[in-house]
């Protein structure tokens, strides 16, 4: 089972997630900042981290850069979701595989999960 860490600091849309997520087959672990994300990350390693790109203690860049200077979290993919416009991501934040545009669909989602860590349908 792929386990991926949902970080976002909207409930409404972490409770969302994870429960696409876990009907898909993904094991979902959640936090609601970048701070949270790095403590989980000192004892988990999963196989993405999904994670908003503004939030309050740490965000979205703080948690890449922070997982990319970590040998044991640097290989991890990271899909970083915004309402902000792709460009405006890449301006403060490299090393990320994809950037979901928020509103996004479910389909938009899995077709990004699938392409990065595809769940085998045995």
């Amino acid at each position: 089972m792929k386990t991926v860490l949902v970080v976002e600091d909207e409930w409404a849309i972490a409770d969302w997630l994870e429960v696409l997520l876990s009907e898909r087959g993904y094991h979902v672990l959640a936090a609601s900042n970048g701070r949270q994300a790095l403590d989980i990350l000192h004892h988990e390693t999963p196989d993405l981290v999904l994670t908003d790109f503004m939030m309050p203690f740490v965000d979205g860049a703080g948690l890449v850069t922070a997982m990319a200077e970590n040998p044991r979290t640097k290989q991890i993919p990271v899909v970083v979701m915004t309402s902000l416009l792709e460009s405006a991501v890449r301006e403060r934040l490299t090393g990320h595989k994809a950037v979901l545009r928020k509103p996004f669909r479910e389909g938009d989602l899995f077709r990004i999960l699938d392409e990065i860590v595809p769940i085998s349908r045995d």
